[in-house]
């Protein structure tokens, strides 16, 4: 079953992160995609730019309407995903514990609607 790993985190501390720490996550994270990947458990994912690089479209009423920024004006926001491929939720749930931060943070593990 496919599960949806969504990284919830403070962008803040990425950027006040010195280079050193903060290549240090992201080669964490390689680390980990390639593990899976090897496994043939990883089928997709990506880090996501900053929140403020977003753009909302909302629907109301049968007009679109356009926002700078992201759907949820939060502390934590979703910094990126990994997309897995594994016989359960327990499975997701401990590749999910393994993702690394830059302090503390969420891991919203979601199955994904599979075709068929």
């Amino acid at each position: 079953m496919q599960y949806a790993l969504l990284i919830y985190e403070n962008e803040e501390l990425y950027r006040g992160a010195n280079g050193r720490s903060f290549e240090a996550i992201i080669a964490a994270h390689r680390a980990l995609a390639g593990e899976l990947a090897t496994q043939g458990i990883l089928k997709g994912g990506s880090g996501l730019k900053t929140a403020d690089t977003a753009t909302t479209v909302r629907k109301a009423g049968g007009e679109h309407a356009l926002h700078d920024g992201p759907y949820a004006e939060a502390r934590e926001q979703l910094g990126g995903f990994y997309l897995v491929d594994v016989p359960d939720l327990d499975a997701a749930l401990a590749i999910a514990k393994r993702i690394p931060f830059a302090g503390d943070g969420a891991i919203e593990v979601r199955p994904v609607i599979e075709e068929g």
